[in-house]
């Protein structure tokens, strides 16, 4: 059964809409949003949801201090901190719309942090002045701190980590920028938030999968003078592979051939892939030999079924054409393209298997879905024309116009577009809107 973990996210509409963003590359959350229009509405929010979610996340240093002064609640509750990157974010946005004539006034971070932010951006000559009064200031005491400071002339805009001083000053007509949590503060921020879930812990101890296979292993063996050189290049490989497996805490097995096979724990394979992203490995193996690994990572909750989910991911990344990783959950969702020896521009939410039966059930087979899946994290491209959908599956442009009129009629894909030619009738662009929704 698929994890799901019900998380609050609690704020103004500015950083639930960014959280939402973010939040899409943890798909074991299931958030339930509120907006609330001052940061002195969350506690009230926070204790409501306590009873519906397993752990809640929020963003303002006045509310998170209303917080722990409250009874404690009965679930984990995080905060999205305010960091140097909010600081760096809004003087370089300063700096663009000319508005660092005088000063700066800031609150919320340390006078150190801000020394350090205007050293580092080259900003030695700029003016600041920064709040030192008691921790969690009410908005109404940082409003008055920055007003005189404009009044005085010792500030031209004001920077402030607290929406309410950020309003209130535009209505006093004082130029301010509201210093916002960066994505990176809501990553850490929801990986701390995960990690505190009873969910999430009994999690981490699922067993784990991998069959690493060498792609075009018989090629380079021909490439080799003699069989004393290929001997010593399955040891190269194996030395390699158990090296990676052994910063999994993982078991490995050699299977023979090309192939390897390893057990490791879900927690610990998540955080040597960054959540998914990326497989080491894979750049190790293309910059020492000159080679390339496919992967197949599977779920389950026995070593059967986590088994049987590796070797149907390893098909897949086979048919993506090698150099790919893909994962099968114990739900049959499926997870990838990962970050191999080449970057992607573009990850996927998991593919549910009801959207892969919709797939398949309209011609789009398992092996064209890995394809199309592998070759659109690589480029973030989704509009193609048939030629071009005929050359990426390596099939003639008349069953490559069949499949687009049954994916189109199956709603798979849409008509986006005619595209001029300098010659001809103009040419018809299909977006595979089915997959463009799943990236982010």
């Amino acid at each position: 059964m698929k994890l799901v973990i019900r998380i609050g996210i609690i704020g103004t509409k500015e950083v639930v809409e960014q959280i939402g963003q973010v939040i899409k590359t943890f798909p074991t959350f299931t958030p339930q949003f509120c907006i609330v229009e001052n940061e002195t509405d969350i506690p009230g929010y926070a204790e409501r949801l306590s009873d519906s979610v397993e752990v809640i996340l929020i963003y303002g240093p006045l509310a998170g201090r209303r917080l722990k002064a409250q009874p404690k609640l009965s679930i984990p509750v995080h905060y999205v901190p305010l960091t140097e990157a909010g600081l760096y974010k809004a003087l370089l946005r300063a700096v663009k719309d000319a508005k660092l004539t005088q000063g700066i006034s800031v609150d919320t971070l340390t006078k150190v942090l801000v020394t350090r932010a205007v050293k580092e951006l080259d900003l030695r000559q700029l003016p600041y002045v920064v709040y030192n009064g008691p921790p969690y200031a009410s908005a109404e005491k940082l409003v008055a701190f920055h007003q005189e400071q404009y009044e005085a002339g010792r500030c031209s805009i004001v920077l402030t980590g607290v929406q309410a001083v950020a309003q209130q000053l535009s209505g006093l007509g004082i130029p301010n920028l509201w210093m916002g949590p960066s994505d990176q503060d809501i990553i850490v921020s929801l990986e701390r938030a995960l990690l505190s879930t009873e969910s999430r812990r009994n999690k981490e101890s699922q067993i784990v999968v991998g069959i690493i296979n060498v792609d075009d292993f018989g090629k380079l063996v021909m490439q080799r003078m003699n069989e004393h050189e290929v001997q010593l290049l399955k040891l190269d490989i194996q030395r390699m592979v158990l090296s990676y497996v052994e910063s999994l805490d993982g078991y490995m097995s050699y299977l023979g051939g090309d192939e390897y096979l390893f057990f490791t724990t879900r927690g610990i394979f998540e955080r040597e892939t960054g959540g998914y992203k990326s497989i080491p490995l894979a750049k190790d193996a293309k910059q020492s030999y000159s080679l390339s690994l496919s992967l197949g990572i599977g779920f389950g909750m026995t070593a059967n079924e986590a088994g049987t989910n590796a070797r149907e991911a390893l098909r897949k990344a086979k048919e993506a054409g090698g150099n790919s990783c893909f994962i099968v959950r114990e739900d049959k969702s499926i997870i990838g393209p990962l970050e191999m020896s080449e970057p992607v521009r573009a990850t996927f939410a998991p593919l549910d298997v009801a959207l892969v039966k919709k797939a398949e059930a309209a011609g789009m087979t398992s092996s064209y879905l890995s394809k199309l899946v592998a070759y659109m994290s690589k480029h973030e491209k989704y509009e193609y024309h048939v030629h071009e959908v005929a050359a990426m599956l390596h099939i003639t442009v008349r069953s490559a116009h069949r499949l687009l009129l049954m994916w189109l009629d199956n709603g798979l894909i849409e008509l986006s577009r005619e595209e001029k030619l300098p010659k001809g009738r103009p040419r018809q662009m299909y977006r595979f809107s089915f997959i463009e929704q799943k990236s982010y």
